[in-house]
C-alpha cells in the first residue's frame, strides 16, 4: 500500500525535523497484515503489540515516554474504509 509507506515516512521525517531519530515501531497485528510489503524499507525495529490493531506508533525510543513528541501514530483503518468502499462500488456495476 503506496499510503502506508507515505504515512509512515511522513510521521519519521516529522520526528527528526524535532531532532529526534526514530528507531523503532510498535505494530499491531492489523497494522503489520496491511504494510507487511513495505516494513523492511524503513529501517526500524518493529514490535508487534496486540492492542495496537490496525495502528502503529513509530518513535525515538530513547525518549519514549519521556517526551509526547517522540513519537506519531498513524492507523491503515482509513485506507481499509476506502478501499471497501471502493469495492462495494466495483460490486455494484451499474
Amino acid at each position: 500500500m503506496r499510503e502506508v509507506k507515505e504515512i509512515v515516512e511522513k510521521a519519521i521525517r516529522e520526528l527528526k525535523d524535532e531532532g529526534l531519530e526514530p528507531d523503532i515501531m510498535l505494530a499491531g497485528p492489523g497494522f503489520i497484515e496491511h504494510a507487511k510489503d513495505v516494513l523492511s524499507s524503513f529501517g526500524l525495529r518493529i514490535y508487534r503489540i496486540e492492542e495496537l490493531g490496525y495502528d502503529a506508533v513509530i518513535a525515538d525510543s530513547k525518549f519514549l515516554g519521556q517526551i509526547k513528541r517522540a513519537s506519531r501514530r498513524v492507523s491503515v483503518e482509513p485506507f481499509l474504509s476506502e478501499k471497501q468502499v471502493w469495492e462495494e462500488i466495483e460490486r455494484l456495476e451499474v
